[in-house]
């Protein structure tokens, strides 16, 4: 149980830092957002929110294995908006009235935390290389990497043990 309450730490940790190199990006690098970006970042959010709460809220079998199904499915959900940005908004010249800027104005987050969620930039002049890699790219990568570290610790909880706890 140690194990899998500190792999499940370990996502929503890895969630929390990817926010926090986001915003040292806009805020130290002059890297400013687009509404994708801003959408991905409520998404690692929600991601270490239901890590912690899997962790620390409900810290059994059962509730570690909702946990990490609900972080692959985030993460799943992130994949998507990352390649979205990356292969169509990057290229279009206005994210407005996409899904994310829509997501991100009527939930008033950008008006709530505009230090977090505020759009700041278009898809287009978003598009940014770090490493020589696009940022959007970046963000892909991790989110397959939080998607199958939640699919391999649901694979380490069988069935049998989920059903038990």
């Amino acid at each position: 149980m140690y194990r899998e309450r500190l792999i499940l730490s370990v996502v929503g940790a890895t969630s929390l830092l990817a926010v926090f190199i986001a915003l040292i990006s806009q805020y130290q690098f002059d890297m400013q957002p687009c509404a994708w970006c801003v959408f991905q970042r409520f998404i690692y959010l929600m991601i270490a929110s239901v890590c912690f709460a899997g962790v620390f809220i409900f810290p059994t079998k059962r509730g570690i294995a909702v946990s990490a199904a609900v972080s692959l499915a985030l993460a799943l959900g992130g994949i998507t908006a990352a390649w979205y940005q990356a292969q169509v908004a990057s290229n279009s010249f206005s994210c407005a009235q996409t899904l994310a800027d829509q997501f991100v104005t009527r939930l008033g987050l950008d008006e709530s935390m505009p230090w977090l969620f505020g759009i700041y930039a278009s898809c287009m002049d978003a598009r940014v290389k770090v490493f020589g890699l696009e940022y959007a790219y970046w963000s892909l990568f991790l989110f397959v990497m939080l998607g199958a570290t939640s699919t391999a610790l649901l694979r380490r909880l069988t069935w049998t043990d989920i059903k038990n706890n």
